[in-house]
């Protein structure tokens, strides 16, 4: 796959607006798990391999464990994450999914039992940011980087 174009470079204020919501969205108290969580998870359902390569490494530095990454695409079946994941994962679903889904109002009330107005607000925007840089990077092939396998002699 090749790149279409480097999108930094051909509407550099345009994307610094992004980066700047993506500033905001780190400072806004929630969670950096669970933050990398959600980007993991939005970007698997969107199969975008740039964000899914970068996210789960992000989330290995800040400690995530490899289980809850492999698992999940399926943390519905694993006991791994906690009720207020759980709420932010089926609410990211929802949201990425929005025009077959409508946002539930089941959904809703769950991310609502878990998350405060503000937490709720903050959750969704960073929904709608990664999924904006998942339709960016997709759009315009952004190609992860590849690690070539070290040979054994």
């Amino acid at each position: 796959m090749k790149p279409r174009m480097n999108f930094y470079q051909a509407a550099p204020d345009t994307m610094k607006a992004l980066m700047a919501l993506e500033e905001q969205i780190q400072s806004t108290g929630l969670e950096k798990s669970l933050i990398e969580l959600v980007k993991i998870r939005a970007s698997q359902i969107n199969g975008c391999a740039f964000c899914i390569n970068m996210h789960t490494e992000d989330a290995r530095k800040r400690g995530e464990t490899e289980q809850r990454i492999y698992l999940l695409n399926a943390w519905r079946e694993s006991p791994l994450y906690t009720d207020r994941e759980r709420a932010a994962l089926a609410w990211t679903e929802s949201v990425t999914l929005i025009a077959e889904t409508r946002a539930p109002d089941d959904v809703y009330a769950e991310v609502r039992a878990q998350f405060s107005d503000a937490e709720t607000v903050n959750l969704t925007m960073l929904i709608g940011a990664i999924n904006a840089w998942n339709r960016i990077a997709i759009a315009f092939r952004a190609v992860h980087p590849v690690k070539v396998k070290a040979s054994v002699a």
